[in-house]
């Protein structure tokens, strides 16, 4: 994969795309479903867990390929236990569903349908997470899940034009001393990521704790981002930025919380990657029409629209959008602008 990141001129097709260059005109025809509309925007995905993409359909068909016994009898019965009262709740079904992930080739499948997902709505720049203390810590083989990764991203790119970058993300429930396994087990294969995160259970978990790992990270000539203020506090957020030097804060949500804080956000330009129906799904917001997404949009914060889990919240990037217009009232414009957003925060070229 050829990169080159914020400020540097790369092979992007939709390369810093102006609201008028390729945003679709709304016609005036009255029966042009909103929906479409909003389909139809091009648009970067930048908070997407691959392993939160694995839809019921697929996670079956894997655990017969693997010949696993799932506690659950059929799709229904699985998409039934999807009813989450928090995030942890959620990330106990994601880490028992993510076991029927065992060979390259399903972690190349995995990576696929998520890609096709990805053409049907019109995004063109993806930058996927990939968890790989879930599957190494059952004894997957690194090399299985990146390579079919890897491989996947690359026929993204070549069949379907999308492009894309990875990024190897830690656990933060696990020591930091694993996480520093992690990044020397995968610093052979270092042209197959651009940057690291920071994701699972973020109540008590804060950034500080891996401020190390990530400098290590970043003398490797690695970018950062990290997952802060979902759940946890503003001040994990002033960490994230601080301490482990982030480019970009996933969900970031309660930064509305510290004026200061969000002064900073404004004036810095610091990319925020919301997930509004992920958010609502995991009780950080009672229901949509309480969220604060297009508040931070119009103080000027840069916010933008991701799924997060889409298999598991009810939704990929369009159904977000599509939730924040039927919910918040969200304009075209507001919409016009999110999308941009997205495309302006990408870190990998």
């Amino acid at each position: 994969m050829q990169q080159c990141y914020a400020g540097q001129t790369g092979p992007l097709a939709y390369q810093l795309l102006q609201p008028t260059d390729r945003m679709p005109a709304h016609p005036k025809d009255e029966n042009f479903a909103m929906h479409d509309w909003l389909n139809n925007l091009p648009k970067a995905e930048l908070h997407l867990h691959l392993e939160g993409s694995l839809e019921p359909e697929l996670m079956f068909r894997l655990a017969e390929r693997n010949k696993i016994a799932l506690p659950w009898n059929d799709v229904e019965a699985l998409r039934s236990a999807y009813n989450f009262g928090n995030l942890q709740e959620f990330l106990d079904l994601y880490y028992a569903g993510a076991d029927v992930l065992r060979t390259e080739q399903d972690f190349y499948d995995l990576t696929w349908a998520y890609l096709q997902k990805c053409e049907e709505q019109n995004v063109v720049h993806t930058e996927p997470f990939f968890d790989p203390q879930t599957h190494t810590d059952r004894g997957i083989p690194f090399e299985a899940a990146l390579n079919g990764i890897s491989a996947a991203l690359a026929d993204g790119r070549e069949l379907l034009g999308i492009s894309s970058g990875l990024i190897l993300s830690f656990l933060r429930h696990l020591p930091e001393e694993d996480a520093f396994k992690t990044l020397e087990q995968a610093l052979p294969y270092r042209n197959a990521f651009f940057a690291v995160g920071l994701d699972s259970s973020e109540v008590g978990h804060p950034p500080s704790k891996f401020q190390r790992v990530f400098d290590k990270a970043r003398a490797e000539g690695l970018l950062t981002v990290a997952h802060a203020g979902e759940e946890g506090p503003p001040e994990y957020i002033w960490q994230a930025l601080d301490l482990l030097k982030v480019s970009r804060i996933d969900h970031g949500v309660r930064a509305a919380e510290d004026p200061k804080l969000i002064a900073r956000l404004i004036e810095e330009q610091i990319p925020l990657t919301v997930c509004p129906l992920s958010n609502t799904k995991l009780k950080v917001f009672a229901d949509m029409r309480q969220h604060n997404i297009l508040d931070l949009l119009e103080k000027g914060v840069k916010v933008t629209v991701n799924s997060d889990d889409p298999a598991y919240f009810g939704g990929y990037v369009t159904e977000n959008f599509v939730a924040l217009h039927e919910s918040l009232g969200m304009t075209e414009e507001q919409a016009r602008r999110l999308a941009q957003n997205s495309l302006d925060a990408r870190l990998a070229y």
